[in-house]
């Protein structure tokens, strides 16, 4: 957004990042270092609630860098399926059909190619066929080129395979500006943090900020404020700003401006489980980010898209499992089985008007009434061992490492895949779209905070329901749209 505003020479864009340049810095540049970004000083590092019948020993990595997630994840790159765009103009979204939004895919900057050839691990290539056998599911190459319901293959990346380099919404859209300094009407300021929305009346006219230095500084907007902060922590700066929940914000003895009872509400995740092989021996290196291919089911035939998804990892994904007292082979593969779908919803919420405070994050894991996700990891679990008793992926295998082959029942299969559950970093929903009749949705279809004047939000967390796929293409999506409705906007000029 900052890039294409800027583009306006009579506007100007102030960024406010968190975290620090990610310019000249390899350990986040090089896509496949991403997992040694996951708890370090680059990560936000959120816990979960106790999660009853799912795993209270998440790690919710939010990047503190610029960039942010893009600059700290796999890249896995996802148009979002027509049935996920219909589904939010359904859901009260209006203009945000896939029709609408078709257009704004072909508008990214973004380097999005599937793995190449050279980084198409073998035993990767392996799994693929024999998904492709096992569940007589198309080999797809290239899952941005049409809509599909079910397919197996290599992801499509944002990456630059002859140097392993991410091209991250940062790379994409301001290293260019940053390294030819031609943006006069662009300003970053790093390092700082935004606590607190400032307003008068209704209008929101800047943010309060927090530099590395400790210095409080209050940035004015001329024109509008624009909160991309993620959905944790947008939620999170319109509580500590007194729009949100009446009841909640008096309980935290923090002024009410705006009794909002959607902010952070709708919390959204994608869920995953993980079912660990030890191979017969190491694992060629070769490799664009240890899972670069995937597969896609649909089990329910009514659904308008895939109902299960696996990654497969070229390591073996032990973390959760060695808490059950499991142990991490010397070499293995993983599968996740994935809930695109998924039917449960948590919630965000503060327990302190100090700002410093993280907030709390309940994702309600596996609550929904009829336990579509717990059911979905199920199966998931036991396609993952169909798939592996399949050539030429089983000649690869040694055994089931986790849950094991004695792990049969749907009971036990449950058990075991809700407690090592893990997340993939995909909240959202936590400021939802929707109509001006629903009474949890924080924006309208201008992304414009209800209530207020001057302010919008474009990130994850305005996404009335999840995408059946990796999300992050669809925020750079709503990026792009979001700037648009600026610069059709009447109030020309003026500074974001």
């Amino acid at each position: 957004m900052a890039s294409r505003l800027t583009e306006d020479p009579a506007v100007s864009v102030v960024v406010i990042e968190g975290g620090p340049t990610d310019i000249d810095r390899d350990d986040v540049l090089t896509l496949r270092r991403w997992l040694g970004l996951l708890g370090g000083d680059l990560d936000y590092g959120y816990t979960t609630t106790e999660q009853p019948r799912g795993n209270s020993h998440i790690l919710h990595s939010r990047a503190k860098v610029l960039g942010g997630c893009s600059s700290h994840n796999t890249l896995i790159s996802f148009k979002p399926l027509p049935g996920d765009w219909d589904e939010w103009a359904e859901a009260g979204a209006a203009g945000w059909d896939a029709k609408a939004m078709d257009p704004y895919f072909g508008k990214l900057r973004n380097h999005i190619v599937a793995v190449d050839e050279k980084d198409r691990n073998a035993i990767a290539r392996d799994f693929v066929e024999a998904a492709q056998h096992a569940l007589d599911v198309p080999r797809v190459e290239g899952f941005n080129k049409q809509p599909f319901h079910e397919g197996v293959g290599f992801f499509d990346l944002a990456y630059h395979p002859e140097n392993n380099k991410r091209s991250s919404a940062s790379v994409a859209y301001l290293h260019p500006h940053i390294e030819a300094g031609d943006r006069p009407n662009l300003r970053l300021m790093l390092e700082t943090w935004a606590y607190k929305l400032e307003l008068t009346g209704d209008r929101a006219t800047g943010v309060r900020v927090r530099t590395k230095d400790g210095e409080e500084i209050l940035v004015e907007a001329g024109r509008e404020v624009l909160v991309c902060a993620g959905a944790v922590d947008t939620p999170r700066l319109l509580l500590h700003s007194g729009i949100g929940p009446r009841e909640d914000l008096e309980a935290l003895g923090i002024p009410v401006v705006l009794d909002l009872p959607g902010v952070g509400e709708n919390l959204l995740d994608h869920p995953e489980s993980v079912i660990v092989w030890e191979t017969d021996g190491p694992i060629p290196d070769n490799s664009a980010m240890d899972s670069d291919a995937g597969l896609f089911v649909r089990r329910d035939p009514e659904s308008r898209g895939p109902d299960l998804m696996f990654h497969f990892y070229q390591i073996p994904f032990t973390d959760n499992p060695e808490r059950l007292g499991y142990e991490k082979p010397p070499h293995g593969v993983s599968m996740t089985p994935n809930i695109p779908k998924p039917k449960s919803r948590g919630r965000i919420y503060l327990t302190s008007a100090d700002p410093e405070v993280k907030p709390a994050l309940d994702f309600r894991y596996f609550t929904d009434e009829a336990d579509h996700d717990g059911r979905t990891l199920v199966d998931g679990i036991k396609i993952a061992r169909e798939i592996a008793r399949t050539e030429p992926l089983a000649g690869w295998l040694k055994r089931e490492v986790c849950p094991g082959p004695e792990v049969t029942s749907d009971e036990d299969i449950s058990e075991y895949a809700r407690k090592v559950a893990h997340t993939v970093y995909h909240p959202a929903g936590t400021c939802k779209m929707g109509a001006a009749d629903d009474e949890l949705a924080v924006v309208d279809p201008e992304l414009r905070i209800r209530g207020l004047t001057g302010i919008r939000i474009a990130d994850a967390s305005v996404f009335p329901t999840m995408p059946a796929v990796n999300p992050m293409i669809g925020v750079l999506m709503v990026g792009e749209k979001c700037a648009e409705l600026l610069h059709r906007a009447p109030e020309k000029g003026g500074d974001a």
